[in-house]
């Protein structure tokens, strides 16, 4: 179902990741919902999504191929999945990183039924040999076949049954042209908000069998970062706390004393995030400092601070990446319980620049 090439790093482990890690497997899998009804938030994708499928049906054809973008852990997989189960058909699933010749994308393409979904996550990954043959592919339901090799080469049309592509990516840059213009329907996948995070957890509780109150369920969903993932993590982690250390019942204070022995914060973050930002401020004074110096200070890899953690810092408004290296803002401050600077104003990162104050790595 997952990608098998995912790397876990130590990090990775971190209970505020939205990557997959080696102990969702199974359980994430029987809390995904199975109908659009079921599905809670991204009220606008599921409206759309519905009237994409319903037509479909009511045509008695496929849908339109559908891209579904947006951050990791928000259930783009979920999505594609509803969609076979909304269209009573099966889902294939592969994923870009996995196609690495056309080969293998032809044999799969070739083994499909009139009807099925192929999924194909982190799409954007695929190898260009395989990105080519899915255009005819998704456009004729054909592919040409290369048999051979050099001028005795010769290509054979291959007739594939008509599907319905569903593609997911958490970069929708880094997708070609000519494959976005290929789909019928494109859907954004948004964060969301902590009380729809609180419904999901609430539903995943009855599922998993833990018993929790509404403040807890509130509290869990606070600092989960606006992703479902995050949020059904927190909550088994906290299920494991309330059984070994109180009676299973998860209340507030029983949440806040798990949170607090998993490093997870009153925001939600962790403590490499907490590590950075106080690196930020303390060492080098708020900044500008560049990316690099800053993993240094924290010890861990550069790709590390600005993949895992700079995204949610900046999102948080706790971090703002500038042309001159990375700026702690006065939320920053005040989240470590420090006073800001009387000139750390809106705009001080312009005046600062204007003032030639020194700054590090400022070709990082």
């Amino acid at each position: 179902m997952f990608d098998d090439d995912t790397e876990y790093g130590e990090h990775d482990e971190s209970p505020v990741t939205a990557s997959l890690l080696r102990t969702d497997g199974d359980i994430e899998a029987s809390l995904r919902p199975k109908s659009l009804d079921d599905f809670i938030g991204q009220s606008r994708v599921r409206e759309q999504l519905a009237l994409v499928l319903r037509g479909a049906k009511q045509r008695g054809g496929t849908p339109d191929h559908v891209l579904l973008s947006g951050p990791p852990g928000l259930g783009k997989t979920s999505m594609a999945m509803i969609i076979a189960g909304e269209l009573g058909t099966a889902l294939r699933i592969t994923s870009g990183p996995a196609l690495e010749r056309a080969g293998d994308l032809a044999a799969m393409l070739s083994n499909l039924v009139e009807g099925d979904v192929l999924f194909i996550d982190e799409i954007h990954r695929m190898a260009r040999p395989a990105e080519e043959m899915l255009y005819l592919a998704m456009e004729d339901f054909r592919v040409d076949v290369v048999v051979g090799k050099g001028p005795g080469a010769t290509s054979i049309p291959l007739d594939i049954a008509p599907f319905t592509l569903v593609g997911a990516t958490t970069r929708s840059g880094a997708l070609t042209g000519p494959l976005r213009d290929r789909f019928g329907f494109t859907g954004h996948m948004d964060f969301y908000d902590p009380q729809e995070l609180q419904r999901i957890l609430l539903r995943s509780a009855h599922i998993l069998g833990v018993q929790i109150e509404e403040n807890a369920a509130a509290e869990i969903a606070g600092r989960s970062r606006g992703t479902p993932r995050i949020a059904n993590r927190l909550l088994r982690r906290v299920r494991d706390y309330a059984e070994v250390k109180a009676d299973g019942l998860v209340t507030i204070d029983i949440a806040n004393a798990a949170l607090a022995v998993y490093d997870v914060d009153a925001l939600g973050l962790d403590r490499l995030d907490r590590a950075v930002l106080s690196a930020l401020v303390r060492s080098f004074n708020g900044g500008p400092v560049g990316v690099s110096t800053l993993a240094v200070a924290v010890g861990e890899e550069p790709a590390t601070v600005e993949e895992v953690c700079e995204p949610f810092l900046v999102r948080a408004g706790l971090v703002a990446r500038t042309p001159r290296g990375r700026v702690a803002t006065a939320g920053a401050w005040e989240h470590l319980g420090l006073v800001p600077p009387p000139d750390l104003v809106f705009g001080s990162i312009e005046v600062r620049a204007r003032e030639n104050q020194p700054t590090l790595d400022l070709f990082d």
